[in-house]
């Protein structure tokens, strides 16, 4: 079974999209400015919005806020829990 060209950009109301995408902004935000300055959770806000429209951040903001905390947690990108 061949997978399409866009399948990587494709995005689902669930949790592991979300993760995903989180992750993927994060990562793409420490490299366009690693000397940011901004604290964990204030980077966590900035994802959050730079993500708004993802669908499940808007069916669930509490739920997708525990994932952006957990997925810190799992990668090791704060020592504080969110």
């Amino acid at each position: 079974m061949r997978e399409s060209s866009e399948a990587p950009n494709r995005v689902f109301n669930n949790a592991d999209s979300f993760a995903q995408a989180f992750d993927e902004a994060w990562i793409q935000h420490e490299k366009r400015d690693p000397h940011h300055g901004l604290d964990s959770a204030a980077k966590v806000e900035l994802m959050l919005q730079q993500l708004a429209d993802h669908p499940f951040l808007a069916n669930e903001p509490e739920l997708a806020r525990q994932v952006a905390g957990f997925r810190l947690r799992l990668l090791g990108l704060t020592r504080s829990s969110l």
